[in-house]
């Protein structure tokens, strides 16, 4: 525990994350709970019957609902309601899996995020693109609200930072990189192996830009949409097929990487099956980086055939956060830096309503008295109306000065010192005392 995380008292204005991630849920809970891009802004219009805001962050290895409440205790089982929902998983075998957290927990849980310390393989580049993906996908479908909005420009703006400033992301690895190396790995020099990707979705361009890089020339892409595979085929100066042409693809391929956005399988074991037939006992690769997995589960038992999918790349991921710990210190120091400041904004804009109203009401008084003074007085000048009004301004800023200071500064409970306020000046408005 940070000495920031010791001084922060519980918000009245508070934060909440209930989601999964490849930490605490297994792939096969994840992916039930994942939620492909041409279904996010219908994943949030269906958030909007559980929460009046909130936001989701939808990635390979989590899924998680940020969403922010006054004093809101239902506000956790609501998004809770909606995970359960979405998934069709039983409250009592999902709970296990949740992580939760609020208030600091929860915006340096995001900030982390948004900063690659999170991730699997630690210091890729995706994830800050996905917080800022997830934020313009509730902006979208009206689910942000101005505390929301704060909470993710501060984790995408640190996020921003830390790859500015330290070498977190210095040569980092991605969930792409890390399949193409795991079947180099298998295969041998990829230069002179065939491959079949599968997709041609974004997750798909990152996979050929990887292949591309490490020098494989032999490249076929297959798609749901022709023209999508013509066009990364084109970049990679390879062939283009359509994905039902699977079976003729894989009997050929030494490698296969599959990751479509598809809700189903693609590659069952009957096609597994047939192609193994047609390869004569050639051995094959699948790595399967897709969430829901392409990949049918019985496909692992049928002879010759190696399947990764990306719980596989567990071992990968210790290595990489163990070779990165000294910029992993590095990042953890710069975001304490971004939470302190961020947190005390945070804290002083559970104060601005009742600030406002007390020197709205001070100004009131102030220019009912000002106005019968001035009837009383004999005539003055501009300069002289001018002089009086000043004073009186400065006067009332002079007496409201130590009440608004102890409000943004208290070490107390907000709510509680917003309380106390609110009842020693009535800004309630309470005439019956």
């Amino acid at each position: 525990m940070t000495e920031t995380h010791k001084k922060i008292k519980p918000l009245a204005l508070q934060i909440y994350m209930v989601g999964v991630n490849h930490d605490t849920t297994p792939l096969s809970r994840r992916e039930k709970l994942s939620i492909p891009r041409e279904q996010m802004l219908h994943a949030l219009q269906q958030l909007g019957n559980y929460l009046e805001k909130g936001v989701i962050l939808a990635t390979c290895n989590r899924t998680e609902i940020y969403a922010v409440g006054d004093n809101a205790e239902n506000l956790p089982e609501a998004m809770l309601n909606f995970l359960v929902d979405w998934s069709g998983i039983g409250n009592e075998e999902l709970a296990p899996h949740l992580h939760r957290c609020s208030d600091y927990d929860c915006v340096r849980h995001l900030t982390e995020t948004a900063s690659g310390l999170n991730s699997m393989i630690v210091g890729e580049h995706e994830v800050l693109g996905q917080v800022r993906q997830a934020l313009e996908d509730a902006e979208e479908a009206n689910m942000v609200s101005h505390p929301l909005r704060n909470l993710f420009h501060h984790a995408i703006r640190t996020g921003r930072r830390v790859r500015e400033e330290t070498g977190i992301s210095k040569n980092a690895l991605s969930v792409s990189s890390v399949a193409v190396e795991l079947a180099t790995s298998i295969v041998g020099d990829i230069r002179s192996s065939s491959v079949l990707l599968v997709g041609a979705g974004e997750a798909g361009k990152l996979v050929a830009r990887t292949l591309f890089n490490m020098g494989a020339s032999k490249i076929t892409v297959a798609s749901r949409s022709i023209n999508s595979a013509r066009e990364l085929a084109s970049i990679l100066g390879g062939t283009a097929v359509d994905i039902g042409q699977l079976q003729t693809e894989m009997t050929a391929a030494d490698i296969v990487v599959t990751c479509t956005g598809a809700p189903h399988y693609i590659i069952r074991g009957e096609l597994v099956s047939a192609v193994m037939k047609a390869r004569e006992g050639r051995p094959l690769v699948i790595v399967d980086i897709a969430v829901p997995r392409d990949v049918d589960t019985e496909v692992r038992q049928i002879e010759g055939v190696s399947v990764y999918d990306i719980d596989d790349f567990t071992h990968v991921s210790r290595a990489n956060r163990k070779a990165r710990e000294k910029e992993i210190a590095s990042v953890n120091r710069l975001i304490d830096e971004e939470m302190e400041r961020f947190m005390q904004k945070w804290q002083s804009l559970e104060v601005k309503p009742a600030i406002s109203t007390l020197m709205q009401m001070a100004e009131d008084i102030r220019m009912q008295q000002l106005n019968m003074t001035m009837k009383k007085l004999p005539p003055l000048s501009k300069e002289e109306q001018d002089s009086l009004d000043a004073m009186t301004k400065a006067i009332v800023n002079k007496i409201l000065y130590n009440p608004i200071q102890c409000l943004k500064c208290s070490d107390h409970r907000k709510d509680d010192m917003c309380q106390i306020v609110e009842h020693l000046f009535n800004l309630n408005g309470d005439t019956s005392e």
